[in-house]
């Protein structure tokens, strides 16, 4: 049987907040917390003060930005490697013949 979500607490811009987080996930939360303390904490210290709303805002939009990007670039490898392992079976075929 497996052990439901559990209360865990994350730091971000030195404020405490609970977070319910099944035990198999709590490194990937507490990571994700800790990538998100440092984009806000990179925000805030341009600084120009700010509101924490809008921090988080552009924090969000900041990693939104960064995973698409990753996606991107993962589906153009994935397209790229289909491509290879059709020339190689072209060539393979012909060396066959």
């Amino acid at each position: 049987m497996s052990a439901g979500p559990e209360p865990i607490s994350v730091m971000i811009l030195d404020r405490e907040y609970r977070v319910s987080c099944p035990p198999d996930e709590r490194s990937s939360l507490l990571e994700a917390a800790s990538i998100l303390d440092s984009q806000m904490r990179e925000i805030r210290s341009n600084g120009r003060l700010m509101a924490l709303e809008r921090i988080a805002v552009l924090a969000a939009l900041n990693l939104t930005d960064e995973k698409l990007k990753a996606d991107k670039l993962e589906t153009e490898r994935q397209q790229i490697n289909h491509r290879v392992r059709q020339l190689a079976d072209r060539v393979e075929s012909a060396l066959q013949k």
